[in-house]
């Protein structure tokens, strides 16, 4: 097993490694800080999520620099800010906008096979971190994102942007602060994969389009023929790049999850599952799964396209089901007003109104985000042992202290993924 999946070093708290005075951070930029004292970004990826992310910072921060390996998408993008009235320079090259003195921080919006090496770098770099979710491809990348952010002392939010909801905030404080007495059950429910929506059928490989640099698209991923339905958003539904549904819905909601049960530094004990696939293989990940999560309270997370989309919380005392612009209380088989009910006790969870104006706050002030790289990375890790469980068919005992699977050394293996060289996890 790789010793960057499993070595688990000892860190001090992210509150004491980020929390810095604002002066440090002015300082650190000296002269050339502007009077609005607004972070300077640079985004990595401005395709599909890329876009919308973009435009989230140029209104509530100055964007610097664009990077993209679809020289079409980097036009459009660059067009996008001049008409916000900035001028960003532009790279097709990662590293190259790494190298800029004109950027605070990036946002990172690649496909996932990308996610970790960006943000390493860019921590090494000196710059902080917006990272799309899900945060990682494999475990062994998050706990190396983790290590990177700590020792560069870099602030590094994932963009897990539930979290910034009052509704995800309030289930999850009612369910901390026992309103629903024991949790017994917790149902994600998934959508079912929206690669036919994109793509009609398969096409045969081809050159790729002379604006996409596709060796550099490609990274660390093994080294395979261009296929138009299988790159931008379709790379979604290829284990070479993501993880399917299981690891873009179930990164909302299985953080979502996490967060309600206090797992943010934890994870479940035991994973199992199966999974039905496309009849033709058009596409690599499930059409539908059902994985069962065991944590060690006996909790048991149930998760799959059969549930009601979004977090369904099941208690001794009742149920509570969030999703995005909606939460629905149920006590004593009653409905109850969301308002008047509140938080239900005294524990009050982070709270952030506003997910990319919470990343800013946090450069600024040096203090953790509310989705910090660590909770990205344990989130991630639940949704990735859920892929593993289905892919190798087994019953997964997992370590979550340790970071491994327990007594299956076949199984640990998909902990970590082989880069194609000369691209290397260090």
């Amino acid at each position: 097993m790789s010793d960057l999946t499993l070595s688990r070093r000892r860190f001090l708290t992210a509150g004491a490694l980020l929390t810095l005075p604002a002066a440090t951070y002015r300082a650190a930029f000296a002269a050339d800080v502007k009077p609005s004292e607004k972070v300077r970004i640079g985004s990595i990826g401005v395709g599909n999520q890329g876009l919308p992310n973009m435009k989230a910072f140029l209104k509530l921060a100055s964007v610097t620099a664009v990077c993209e390996v679809d020289t079409k998408r980097l036009a459009d993008a660059a067009a996008a800010v001049e008409k916000a009235g900035g001028k960003p320079q532009t790279f097709p090259d990662y590293r190259k906008l790494l190298e800029s003195k004109d950027v605070d921080a990036v946002c990172v919006t690649t496909p996932d096979h990308w996610h970790a090496l960006q943000t390493i770098h860019a921590c090494e770099a000196g710059k902080d971190v917006y990272c799309e979710k899900p945060l990682t491809l494999t475990v062994a990348e998050g706990r190396a994102m983790v290590d990177a952010a700590r020792k560069h002392k870099r602030v590094v939010q994932t963009g897990s942007q539930q979290r910034s909801d009052a509704r995800f905030r309030q289930a999850c404080e009612l369910v901390r602060n026992g309103y629903l007495g024991k949790i017994t059950t917790v149902k994600v429910g998934l959508p079912k994969p929206n690669w036919t929506d994109r793509a009609k059928a398969p096409v045969p490989d081809a050159d790729p389009p002379k604006e996409l640099d596709f060796d550099t698209w490609l990274g660390p991923a093994p080294l395979l023929k261009y296929n138009a339905n299988k790159v931008h958003y379709l790379f979604r539904f290829f284990w070479d790049y993501s993880g399917g549904q299981q690891t873009n819905f179930g990164a909302h909601h299985l953080d979502i999850t996490q967060w309600a049960l206090g797992m943010d530094e934890s994870g479940p004990t035991t994973i199992e599952g199966t999974a039905k696939f496309h009849p033709q293989g058009w596409y690599e990940t499930p059409d539908w799964t059902q994985i069962t999560y065991t944590y060690a309270n006996g909790t048991t997370v149930l998760c799959g396209q059969d549930y009601k989309g979004g977090c369904t919380f099941e208690g001794e005392k009742g149920t509570i089901f969030v999703d995005r612009g909606k939460i629905e209380i149920t006590t004593g088989g009653e409905k109850q007003d969301a308002a008047k009910v509140g938080s239900g006790g005294g524990i009050k969870l982070y709270e952030s109104g506003n997910h990319h104006q919470n990343f800013l706050d946090c450069v600024k002030s040096r203090k953790p985000p509310i989705c910090d790289v660590e909770i990205g990375h344990r989130s991630a890790t639940v949704c990735h042992l859920g892929n593993i469980a289905i892919r190798t068919g087994k019953k997964i005992t997992w370590d979550a202290a340790k970071e491994t699977i327990v007594g299956d050394a076949d199984a640990a293996k998909w902990l970590s993924k082989e880069y194609r060289k000369p691209w290397k996890l260090a």
